[in-house]
């Protein structure tokens, strides 16, 4: 018989070289109820993070053979699974570096075995709210010249698709849905990163910034992603 939290286990792949650490990751996140897959290099993290199909991946930066950034990279070039990088690396340029990548967050080394487990927790909780929520818009979301197909996560401008990141893409489709709004920084931090993010107001500038730079590189004449000085920001149509 299949019990209800069989139906529900979440697998979660550790990239991790440090075996201590991994160790302790998995000894929570185990209690916690995910099954565990690991790796203790970025090429065999790559390759199982792409063929294994896990709910999420907890990634360190400094890896033997590919580093961390370089396999975020390439998982978020074939996979929406999410990412929380997992790391020594303290400085702000490594966290929006990883950001602008595809990572749903980023913890910093030394850090609370039990917080680790409720970041994972969050960041499952908050895609599969962001999932349901798309299915409950239907298949597209429109804006003037701008398109959003949620069932191919992709958008396009005056018919052209552009290159967009996860977090750039949840950004646009939150701006969309609120169009002619304006929203604060506390706005976006609660409905596109979710409550417990970590980072900075400049995290939640440089998406905003690189997501009117390609809309703006598609569409010249169309400015519509506004900055309201002092308050937030603002999707016109």
């Amino acid at each position: 018989m299949v019990t209800h939290e069989q139906q529900t286990e979440k697998t979660a792949l550790i990239v991790e070289d440090d075996k201590a650490v991994l160790q302790l990751i998995r000894l929570y996140l185990a209690q916690a109820g995910y099954r565990i897959l690991e790796a203790q290099d970025g090429v065999a993290g790559l390759r199982m993070a792409l063929e294994e199909s896990p709910d999420i991946v907890l990634l360190d930066l400094n890896l033997a053979g590919m580093d961390g950034i370089e396999v975020c990279k390439n998982v978020r070039s074939e996979s929406d699974v999410p990412i929380i990088m997992v790391t020594a690396r303290v400085e702000e340029d490594d966290r929006l570096t990883g950001l602008d990548l595809g990572a749903d967050d980023y913890v910093s080394k030394p850090f609370s075995p039990r917080e680790l487990v409720a970041r994972v927790n969050a960041v499952l909780r908050r895609t599969q709210r962001n999932a349901e929520n798309q299915k409950e818009t239907g298949n597209h979301l429109t804006a003037g010249a701008v398109v959003i197909d949620l069932d191919r996560r992709s958008a396009t401008v005056l018919g052209t698709e552009i290159d967009l990141t996860p977090t750039e893409f949840r950004l646009l489709s939150y701006f969309i849905e609120g169009r002619g709004r304006t929203v604060s920084r506390d706005q976006i931090i609660e409905n596109v990163f979710g409550y417990d993010f970590s980072g900075y107001d400049r995290t939640v500038d440089t998406h905003v910034s690189n997501l009117r730079k390609k809309l703006e590189s598609a569409n010249p004449e169309g400015q519509h992603l506004k900055t309201m000085y002092g308050v937030g920001y603002r999707f016109d149509v």
